[in-house]
C-alpha cells in the first residue's frame, strides 16, 4: 500500500521551498512537508531584504558590478559562473514575486520629498560589500512579507498538498535499500506525524530539500528554533556530496539584550549610515577604520572579526551601533521593527546607541548542487541555505541569499519535470514496492529527555566556544573528540526508542556540527569566515572542501 505519492516531495517552507512548490504544481501534484507551521522558517525573520540590480531605479548599477561585489565578499571561491547565472536571473525572479502580491517599499514610504518620479519607484537599500544600493525590500521585515505572499498562494492551489508538524526523518534511497550506491536514487523519505504520534512513508519521483539553514547549532543565533541543518544532515547520512561547511557566517549585529533573545539588527542599519562604535575610557569611539576602508560598511567576516577584537581588548560585553544622525520620523519609516523592538527596552534609535554582538547568522556551505539544485544522488535536489551552489564562496554577500533561494526554487522545478518525463510510470510501481513501511521494531518511550537537553546543549556550548569566530588547531580537535562522544550517545538512544521530533533535531544537529568540524579541520588557511589562528594566511589556490559519507 503506498501512502503518499507525489510527482514532487518538497521539504521545507521558507522562500525556496514554497516559491519550488508553486512552479512544481503547474505540472504535477505537489507534498510540501514542514515540521512547524507553514510559515516558520528562516526566511520569515529575514530583516535587510533581495539583493537585486534594478538598473531602470539605479542607472549606475549593473550586474556586472554585483557580480564583483559577490566574488570580492566571497573571497577567492565563489563559481564565477554560478554568480553570473543567479544575479541576472534576480529580475525576472523579482517580477515573479511581485505578480504573486509581496508588496516592497517604496521611495514614498520612507519620504515623500526623496523622488520626483510619479510613478514611485521602490525604495533601494545598501548593504555591506555592496557598491551600489540594490537592495529591494519590505521595510525591515522583508522575510515576513514574502512568506505571506507565498503562504496564500500555497494553501490556494490544489496541486499543493501541505503536510503541516511533519518532520521529516531520514531519506529513502536505492542506497540505502542495499541496491548499491553506483546508481544512488532518491525514492522519497519516512516522516514522522508529530500530531498522532506516526511515521509515514513519503514516495515520490523527485525529492526536493529546502529546509533551511542551521544557526542552532551555535549557542548564540540570529536563526529560529527550526533551524537544525535537517537536509543537509539527510543528505549527508544518504551519501550525498557536504561542500564548504567551515563557512558558517556570523551576523555582526544582533541585539544584546537579556530581555529580547535573537533579534537581529539589519545591516540595512548599516546601509543608511550606522556607524559601529566601541566603549574605551568611557567614550564611545569608532573602531571599524582600523580594520578595513569601508569601515561599517565592509563585509560581514571581516566586520564580525573586528568586534570580536575589539571586545576581548577592550573586556567590553558589546559594541554600539550608532544610527542617530537620521530623525526619529526616518528611522520608523525605514526600520519599523528594529524600532520598535528597541523602543520596547528604552531605546530610541534617534538619540540612543544600539547594544551589539556578533552571532551565528548563515550556513554558506551545504548539499554541493548545481544551479538546478541538482545533487550527487539522482532525483535528489537541494535549494536554499541546504545547498552550496557556489554563489557565495567563503562568506555571503549581503541579501544574497533570498535572491539564490528564489533562483534556484524556479530552476528546480523546472529541472525535476524535466527528470520526470524519462522516469517510467512501471520503474516507480517496482521501486514503491520494494520500500517497507516504517517500523519501530522493540524501540519503547523513553524517559531519558534529559539525555537529549544536555547533548543539545553541550553541542551548541562547544561549537561556540571551538568552532566559531576564530579558530585553532586544538579548539577543532577537542570540539572534534566532543562531537564523536555525543554521536555514539545520539545512535544508541535513537535505535533504542521510539522516535520524536527532538531526537530527530538532535541527530541532525549533531551531524552538522561533526560537519563544520571536520570541513574547518580540513582547510589549513584563513579564507572568508574560516579563521585559524594557526594558519592565518591566505593561500594562493582556491579550493572547496567536501565530506562525503562513504
Amino acid at each position: 500500500m503506498i501512502d503518499n505519492q507525489y510527482d514532487y516531495l518538497i521539504i521545507g517552507s521558507g522562500l525556496a521551498g514554497m516559491y519550488c512548490a508553486l512552479q512544481a504544481a503547474k505540472k504535477g501534484p505537489v507534498a510540501l512537508v514542514t515540521k512547524r507551521e507553514l510559515n516558520e522558517c528562516n526566511t520569515r525573520y529575514a530583516q535587510g531584504g533581495i539583493s537585486c540590480v534594478m538598473s531602470d531605479i539605479n542607472d549606475q548599477d549593473t550586474f556586472d558590478l554585483h557580480v564583483q561585489d559577490t566574488l570580492i565578499a566571497g573571497a577567492g571561491l565563489c563559481n564565477e559562473k554560478i554568480v553570473d547565472q543567479i544575479v541576472s536571473a534576480g529580475p525576472e525572479a523579482i517580477q515573479n514575486l511581485i505578480d504573486l502580491g509581496v508588496q516592497f517599499t517604496r521611495r514614498s514610504e520612507i519620504d515623500e520629498q526623496s523622488y520626483d518620479d510619479e510613478s514611485d519607484q521602490y525604495n533601494l537599500g545598501k548593504e555591506g560589500g555592496h557598491c551600489q544600493r540594490r537592495i529591494l525590500h519590505a521595510g525591515d521585515i522583508t522575510g515576513n512579507e514574502v512568506i505571506r505572499a507565498l503562504e496564500l498562494a500555497c494553501r490556494a492551489n490544489d496541486q499543493i498538498e501541505i503536510y503541516e508538524e511533519h518532520h521529516a526523518i531520514d531519506l529513502i534511497t536505492t542506497g540505502k535499500l542495499g541496491w548499491g550506491m553506483e546508481d544512488n536514487q532518491t525514492l522519497g523519505a519516512y516522516v514522522l506525524d508529530t500530531k498522532k504520534d506516526q511515521v509515514k512513508r513519503f514516495l515520490s519521483k523527485s525529492t526536493i530539500l529546502a529546509c533551511g539553514g542551521a544557526g542552532k547549532v551555535y549557542q548564540y543565533t540570529t536563526n529560529p528554533a527550526v533551524a537544525t541543518g535537517d537536509g543537509i544532515a539527510m543528505a549527508y547520512r544518504a551519501n550525498a556530496d557536504i561542500s564548504n561547511m567551515e563557512f558558517f557566517q556570523f551576523h555582526p549585529t544582533c541585539l544584546y539584550d537579556h530581555r529580547i533573545n535573537s533579534f537581529l539588527i539589519s545591516e540595512a542599519v548599516r546601509g543608511e549610515g550606522a556607524v559601529l562604535k566601541v566603549r574605551r575610557k568611557g567614550e564611545l569611539v569608532e573602531f571599524m577604520q582600523k580594520y578595513d576602508e569601508r569601515k561599517s560598511l565592509a563585509p560581514r567576516d571581516i566586520v564580525a572579526r573586528a568586534i570580536d577584537r575589539e571586545l576581548k581588548e577592550t573586556g567590553e560585553k558589546c559594541v554600539y551601533l550608532d544610527i542617530s544622525h537620521h530623525d526619529e520620523e526616518f528611522l520608523q519609516k525605514r526600520f519599523p521593527k528594529i524600532f520598535g523592538t528597541c523602543s520596547k527596552i528604552g531605546l530610541n534609535l534617534a538619540t540612543d546607541p544600539i547594544p551589539v554582538v556578533p552571532a551565528a547568522h548563515y550556513c554558506c556551505g551545504g548539499v554541493s548542487t548545481d544551479i538546478h539544485g541538482v545533487t550527487s544522488i539522482d532525483r535528489l535536489y537541494a535549494i536554499g541555505e541546504t545547498a552550496c551552489t557556489g554563489l557565495h564562496g567563503a562568506n555571503r554577500l549581503a541579501s544574497n541569499s533570498l535572491l539564490e533561494a528564489l533562483v534556484m526554487g524556479g530552476k528546480a522545478a523546472e529541472h525535476a519535470t524535466q527528470r520526470i518525463q524519462n522516469i517510467s510510470n512501471s520503474i516507480i510501481q517496482i521501486q514503491n514496492n520494494a520500500v517497507d513501511q516504517w517500523s519501530h521494531g522493540k524501540a519503547t518511550d523513553s524517559d531519558e529527555q534529559v539525555v537529549i537537553t544536555h547533548n543539545w546543549q553541550e553541542i551548541r556550548a562547544f561549537m561556540w566556544d571551538f568552532v566559531g569566530i576564530f579558530r585553532t588547531n586544538m579548539r577543532l580537535q577537542r570540539a572534534k573528540r566532543r562531537v564523536r562522544n555525543i554521536q555514539h550517545e545520539i545512535t544508541h538512544y535513537y535505535w533504542g526508542f521510539k522516535i520524536t521530533a527532538d531526537i530527530i533535531e538532535l541527530r541532525n544537529l549533531a551531524t552538522v556540527a561533526e560537519l563544520i568540524i571536520d570541513c574547518a579541520i580540513s582547510r589549513t588557511e584563513s579564507r572568508g569566515l574560516h579563521y585559524n589562528l594557526d594558519y592565518p594566511d591566505t593561500s594562493e589556490q582556491a579550493v572547496d572542501s567536501h565530506v562525503r559519507r562513504y
